[in-house]
């Protein structure tokens, strides 16, 4: 079998009445900031809160009754995961997931949940795929490879089906990339029907497997670092996957850890969107400059909304600093009555508010009669951040 629109069409069929059509919705504050249309795929709202249900049910749709009777088994980051385990426990299939030990808490829960047996083995998606294929050798149970399958490509070519349905004239489709599954099945699928469309794929800085495999013209193992995108730490792309790109994708693009937690920050504050940082990248390449939207109607792909609520809290955190709405300084005051009252007086004249103060007179390099003010204080926007800095340092005050 190969990935072709027909494969793509019949996986469509297949799961059609077990997933959700997912909503294409318009961000009119990019509009206003690029000069032209920006539609969000909103796969996030999907049943499980990701696109792999899609690739997921329709292999699961397609195993064999002896197959069906051997159970499955996967590795996963944590959304193929969900998507196996509710598909396999439907249909009365004992499944095995393997996922990496720093899978967010709520995909592991959820993955159990869904009546999967999970197993956590290694940081990366790879190490999980290692361990896997081992425990496989040892029950000869059936593998469902979370991206470099047929019938799952397909699966998640449905999306592509779904975008040109309800936005014909589409321009450009921005695609997250992990081992290539989703970025694959969509563009074989919006190319075999309109091969002017732009299919970029974007995948985290700190795992470029991609990239790399594109530069090398095969599949490579490349040194991935922690990212906040661990959907899509993915060490190695797909061989399958890999070809399909290099025949229906027409670019690449790598994001930073900083660029996808403001796309996170975005897509929360002005599109009322929760997206994990995997599903953050296609916007997070939007924001960043590194594609061309100017009189042109783009779709960035948000394929999942499984993040870690506890890391929600830092992501958005280190957005907030970036954007210059939080910030952090030191000032040395006079020890005495009434001075510290000064400064915050200062700070509060000029509408930033104090989210936190501390006091010390422990610092060596003090006057005997100094103290240092530590103070995080909220701003409306870069502008707003640097006037309050000059009003303070104007006062006398030296900021550190």
């Amino acid at each position: 079998m190969a990935v072709t629109l027909e494969t793509i069409k019949k996986a469509k069929e297949t799961i059609e009445h077990s997933i959700k059509r997912t909503p294409l919705i318009e961000c009119p504050t990019l509009e206003k900031e690029l000069g032209g249309k920006v539609l969000f795929k909103l796969e996030n709202l999907q049943k499980t809160g990701s696109f792999k249900l899609r690739g997921a049910l329709n292999r699961i749709a397609n195993l064999t009754e002896e197959e069906k009777k051997k159970g499955v088994i996967a590795s996963s980051a944590g959304n193929h995961a969900q998507g196996i385990a509710l598909g396999a426990t439907a249909q009365g299939i004992k499944s095995t997931i393997v996922m990496p030990e720093t899978a967010p808490i709520a995909k592991v829960a959820a993955t159990k949940g869904y009546g999967a047996e999970v197993v956590l083995c290694g940081s990366v998606y790879d190490d999980a795929f290692a361990k896997a294929c081992e425990i496989q050798k040892e029950t000869g149970a059936i593998f469902l490879h979370p991206f470099d399958d047929d019938y799952v490509i397909s699966g998640q070519g449905t999306i592509g089906l779904e975008i040109l349905e309800d936005a014909i004239d589409i321009d450009t489709v921005l695609v997250p990339i992990g081992g290539g599954g989703i970025l694959a099945g969509i563009a074989t699928a919006i190319k075999s029907i309109n091969p002017s469309v732009r299919i970029i794929g974007v995948e985290s800085a700190n795992a470029a497997s991609m990239t790399e495999a594109l530069a090398k013209g095969e599949c490579c193992e490349v040194c991935a670092t922690p990212t906040i995108a661990d959907g899509i730490a993915v060490k190695k792309v797909g061989c399958k996957t890999l070809e399909l790109v290099k025949q229906y994708v027409d670019e690449v693009v790598t994001v930073t850890e900083d660029e996808i937690a403001r796309a996170i920050l975005f897509l929360m504050e002005k599109s009322k969107v929760v997206a994990e940082g995997a599903g953050a990248t296609p916007l997070a390449a939007i924001l960043a400059g590194k594609v061309e939207c100017k009189g042109k109607k783009t779709c960035a792909v948000v394929s999942g909304g499984n993040i870690d609520v506890n890391l929600i809290e830092r992501v958005l955190n280190r957005a907030l600093i970036n954007a210059g709405r939080r910030y952090e300084f030191k000032v040395k005051v006079h020890d005495r009555f009434g001075e510290t009252e000064k400064l915050l007086n200062l700070i509060t004249q000029n509408r930033a508010n104090i989210l936190f103060i501390t006091q010390s007179m422990y610092n060596v390099e003090l006057g005997i009669t100094m103290q240092e003010v530590t103070l995080v204080i909220e701003c409306s926007d870069m502008a707003h951040r640097d006037a309050v800095k000059a009003k303070i340092i104007e006062a006398g005050y030296d900021i550190h």
